[in-house]
């Protein structure tokens, strides 16, 4: 096997122990790392056991990834209405992605002004917050060239 492709199968194996780590983790129980703060990956959803929405002050933590694949893993995120995410963005994979959030109108149409991380390079993990304030609907995608068209874009679902 080629060096070339032996490192493309380690980065593949990297990238799938990670992906493993932070999907594992959503089931588990946050692990406090500050007020507000949970686990990179733990994802607490509105009504489960254990629930703390974020605010202005201390947001709350949402991880996720953007995948070689044109894919964000996860594609839908829960929140309450009025609350106060970070959504902490980390990229696997040699290409390079981006993060827009916010109404879901303003995020299909690339309109500038919308809360955005630009360029997040492989294995870069960079952060935005917003604060969904609205009964939306609310959306994220990635508008690098071809990415969104390939169908990088979730959806952000808000509760009462």
């Amino acid at each position: 096997m080629s060096p070339r492709a032996l490192l493309w199968l380690g980065l593949g194996l990297v990238a799938a122990g990670l992906v493993s780590l932070m999907v594992g983790s959503v089931a588990s129980p946050a692990r406090p790392l500050g007020p507000g703060a949970v686990a990179f990956g733990t994802l607490r959803d509105p009504g489960s056991p254990g629930f703390v929405a974020g605010t202005a002050s201390t947001p709350r933590i949402v991880g996720i990834v953007a995948m070689p694949q044109l894919r964000f893993a996860p594609e839908a995120v829960v929140v309450r209405r009025g609350e106060t995410i970070t959504f902490q963005v980390t990229t696997l994979g040699p290409i390079t992605h981006e993060f827009m959030v916010g109404p879901a109108a303003d995020v299909a149409a690339n309109r500038p002004g919308t809360p955005e991380i630009a360029n997040i390079g492989m294995m870069e993990t960079r952060s935005v917050t917003f604060t969904f304030d609205g009964s939306g609907p609310y959306a994220f995608a990635c508008h690098a060239p071809g990415h969104y068209e390939a169908g990088m874009a979730g959806t952000i679902v808000v509760v009462p």
